[in-house]
């Protein structure tokens, strides 16, 4: 990031009354998505230059001798120890320990650590700081970072990502619940909140704070601070109850402000009221500089916090709301939509290396299709750039000679599909999800890249055609921004849902408009990726140049009951004959 760049941010964070930072790195900058305009015309200050910011260091280091300590600032340590491409194999929290004792000293005042579920190794990992002969972690904050399980999925991506080992207890515990969400996320609340107690057991020289990864959504993350008995008691008023961390533990002195102390029947998230408490009510988000704010705040009352778990309230209520399940093809302004924030060095699923072992370096649409068409069969690659499983999906094989027609005989690289399913049970060890004694439905859609040429000659008249348009509707775009769509831009369809007793029919996957403009620049920009971590200069050539000529089409089938499930198929493979 460039130097103006993060001047503006931190000057609006002041505006703001903002004052707690975390320092990270960030990705590694890709030169060409950062390049400012000056930079093109020649203009560029030599300050400005992205080598100025290398490491968190860096970053800690400036805001220091800038702003002195107006600001408070985090930074990052990882239990399990850091991975990326440069350390793939020998994941070791002592590796990392030189960057993190220059990191405190250069004027860190807390530490936040990358999520894990692996107690024992945070364990070890405290102790290992405390005891430290630098001295430097002796009294310092360090906040465990705790990701809720929102799901079995969800949990399996985040952790392949962040390399977090999950033990092989939860994975036992996961075994028999884990196509049922609400059940997964129970099971994750106990883990959770397992660790959460052992956790507060550790003696600590100050206040034990916890940092959850909510990604939003706070009804699992209620659940565990009721659990751990982690939020204030509506009455208490004990002055020796422990005290939330606050600016009184964090903020180095300051002449404008004065600390807000909540006392608090135990440790609870790291608050201060220079930060937005995502389970606090609008009204309780305040700043005591601000002058049209109330002169104090304080955390959610417990009988707050259990609405919210019990989807109660209005507030309650659309967390549980977000709480639905929700794929790829969610509503991205729901925060249950996408992955969530990891450590990764690009948006492919793999490093660099492991990508040009598994995918070569193609020159033409025929070593693409070729490699689509390798593992639609189940062969090698098992994984593809927009892939986040390393296997096929038990229902790919219910469609699996359907998919093979359009990957070899049109050279449409197929990327996501399901097949029509109505009313199988929530059981059902292909197509089942959800608590038992309820039904699932699909309809069938199929994802595809395909050249230009064909896109207008081929794909589009025929899905805008008399015959085609009634039953199939479609989303396509292209990496230029180009978009076209049979749809309305508020049209939302529902393409998995369920009924379970004593519940709303839910919509577990959905296609509409934003999401899919989202997902089209993302899966463009794998193109893009993928031409980066390739060798030869002939293979990037052509990478780049499909990425700038192809389209991504979503065709959805509305003919989802027995006897209907083949129609989408039949009318895509009629394209283009007769």
């Amino acid at each position: 990031m460039k130097k103006k760049l993060i001047d503006h941010a931190l000057e609006q964070a002041k505006i703001l009354g903002v004052r707690n930072i975390l320092a990270l790195r960030g990705d590694p900058p890709r030169e060409e998505e950062y390049r400012l305009q000056e930079e093109e015309e020649g203009t560029e200050d030599d300050e400005e230059s992205n080598e100025q910011f290398v490491w968190a260091i860096d970053l800690v280091r400036y805001i220091r001798r800038i702003h002195g300590d107006y600001f408070c600032i985090g930074v990052a340590a990882y239990p399990e120890g850091h991975a990326d491409e440069s350390h793939p194999v020998d994941q070791d929290p002592m590796h990392d320990l030189p960057y993190l004792i220059e990191k405190t000293k250069a004027g860190a005042d807390f530490i936040m650590t990358q999520l894990f579920y692996d107690e024992h190794a945070y364990v070890e990992f405290e102790k290992m700081l405390r005891e430290h002969e630098s001295g430097v972690f002796a009294k310092i904050p360090i906040i465990p970072g705790l990701m809720p399980i929102q799901s079995y999925q969800i949990l399996k991506r985040t952790t392949k990502l962040s390399h977090c080992k999950l033990p092989q207890d939860l994975l036992e515990r996961l075994e028999g619940v884990r196509e049922d969400d609400e059940a997964v996320k129970r099971v994750g609340v106990d883990f959770v909140s397992e660790i959460v107690e052992d956790i507060k057991k550790i003696k600590s020289k100050g206040p034990r704070g916890f940092h959850f990864y909510t990604l939003n959504l706070e009804k699992a993350v209620g659940f565990i601070l009721e659990k751990c008995d982690l939020i204030p008691s509506d009455q208490s008023e004990d002055p020796n109850d422990s005290l939330a961390i606050d600016d009184l533990v964090l903020l180095n002195s300051t002449s404008d402000i004065q600390p807000d102390v909540h006392s608090v029947n135990s440790p609870v998230l790291m608050t201060s009221r220079h930060r937005v408490d995502s389970t606090a009510s609008q009204e309780q988000l305040t700043t005591s500089n601000s002058p049209n704010a109330p002169s104090s705040t304080s955390p959610p009352s417990r009988a707050t916090n259990l609405a919210i778990s019990h989807g109660l309230t209005p507030a309650g209520r659309e967390a549980t709301w977000d709480d639905y399940p929700n794929g790829r093809f969610g509503d991205p302004r729901s925060p249950a939509f996408g992955t969530p924030l990891t450590y990764s060095p690009s948006s492919l699923p793999l490093p660099p290396h492991v990508a040009r072992a598994l995918w070569g370096e193609p020159t033409s649409s025929a070593d693409i299709t070729a490699l689509f068409v390798s593992h639609l069969t189940g062969n090698p690659p098992h994984q593809l750039p927009w892939s986040e499983s390393a296997s096929l999906s038990p229902e790919t094989a219910l469609i699996r000679p359907q998919l093979h027609a359009l990957n070899s005989d049109r050279s449409w690289w197929t990327i996501a599909s399901q097949p029509a399913v109505d009313g199988i049970r929530s059981t059902d060890p292909t197509h089942g999800w959800g608590p038992p004694g309820g039904f699932v439905f699909q309809k069938a859609f199929v994802e595809f890249f395909c050249s230009a040429a064909d896109f207008h000659t081929r794909v589009l008249p025929s899905l805008r055609s008399g015959a085609v348009a009634p039953q199939v509707s479609f989303y396509a775009g292209n990496a230029a921004g180009d978009f076209t769509s049979s749809e309305k831009a508020d049209a939302v369809h529902a393409v998995t849902w369920g009924s379970f007793p004593g519940k709303e029919i839910i919509t577990a996957t959905m296609v509409e408009e934003v999401s899919f403009r989202q997902w089209v620049e993302e899966a463009f920009g794998r193109w893009a990726e993928w031409a980066r971590v390739v060798r030869t200069e002939e293979s990037r050539r052509f990478l780049r140049k499909w990425k700038g000529d192809g389209w991504l089409v979503n065709a959805i089938g509305h003919g989802y009951r027995r006897g209907e499930e083949g129609s989408l198929w039949e009318l895509l493979m009629g394209i283009g004959k007769g």
